[in-house]
């Protein structure tokens, strides 16, 4: 089954290396980027992703802001939120405002693909 993904960073350079890490698998689509928190909400609502990448640390509007206001207006959207510093504190927090998983960036390579499989295959079997 396929996975559309929205990646919203304000680093252009951690995008493209999501979107060409995702890319490698062949039933991901990157369906688009975001840039700041406020772009991030406004492409979670026009294209209903079924993942969203989000990053804790955005300019106009961070991710923990950002997080409440996407899962209200795109409820069925995962959401994995990324950040460059591991909080156990952070990682309640983003929960708490309805993050389905916290990652690290340092991790991103070896963790986010099994991380993102797992989720795709809780919502097949629960299809």
């Amino acid at each position: 089954m396929s996975l559309r993904i929205l990646i919203a960073d304000d680093k252009p350079l951690v995008r493209t290396g999501l979107r060409m890490l995702l890319e490698q698998h062949q039933d991901w689509t990157i369906c688009g980027e975001a840039g700041d928190g406020i772009e991030a909400v406004e492409q979670a609502v026009a294209l209903e992703p079924d993942l969203i990448l989000l990053d804790m640390s955005m300019p106009k509007l961070d991710g923990l802001t950002a997080l409440p206001l996407i899962r209200e207006r795109v409820p069925t959207a995962a959401v994995i939120v990324l950040t460059l510093y591991p909080s156990l504190d952070m990682a309640r927090i983003a929960a708490q405002a309805g993050a389905t998983a916290y990652i690290t960036k340092s991790v991103l390579t070896n963790d986010l693909v099994p991380i993102i499989e797992n989720l795709q295959a809780e919502k097949n079997s629960s299809c």
